[in-house]
């Protein structure tokens, strides 16, 4: 897969369960992690106390791999299920990379690409009606898989039930 996952081979795994924190906001930076399985979101209270998810970190994933430069982390990690998380301190996950560089490239290029879709979902964000964003998001990555649509949904940000809507339009107007 990524060309800097293997530094992870061999760092110890915790597993924690739906709702746990990994770590909370403003704790000392003191590991890099890789979620092996389950999902983590990054998190920060709004004023309200209403949770605002930052990023939502499945297997495969680097989690809060932009404190790795910090003192505190800036937010809480939470389990959204049951997960495994690889945890490798700080100082070994900078050591591998800096005698590496294939591995430090290959960790640049995942997080290029992270970016790049980032600005690509801000912009269909920014899209007004569901019928743009729709077709915003599949130019960009095709027909979705069967079963996914909530998905969808969720990505461009819109109800489930509002992009039901659209889809029976589109396939109404093929029909006439």
């Amino acid at each position: 897969m990524s060309g800097w996952i293997h530094i992870f081979d061999g760092a110890p795994v915790r597993e924690i369960e739906s709702g746990a924190y990994l770590f909370r906001r403003e704790e000392a930076v003191r590991s890099m992690f890789l979620v092996r399985a389950g999902a983590v979101a990054l998190e920060r209270p709004l004023e309200d106390g209403t949770p605002l998810t930052l990023h939502v970190a499945t297997p495969g994933t680097a989690l809060a791999e932009a404190s790795l430069f910090a003192a505190t982390y800036h937010c809480d990690a939470v389990a959204r299920s049951e997960a495994s998380i690889a945890n490798l301190p700080r100082v070994e996950f900078l050591t591998a990379l800096r005698s590496e560089p294939d591995a430090a490239l290959s960790l640049v290029e995942t997080h290029a690409k992270e970016v790049q879709a980032q600005r690509a979902r801000i912009e269909t964000l920014r899209l007004r009606r569901v019928a743009d964003r729709l077709d915003a998001w599949l130019d960009l990555h095709g027909e979705p898989r069967k079963g996914r649509w909530t998905e969808v949904a969720n990505q461009i940000g819109v109800s489930p039930p509002a992009l039901y809507r659209e889809l029976a339009r589109r396939r109404s107007r093929k029909e006439q």
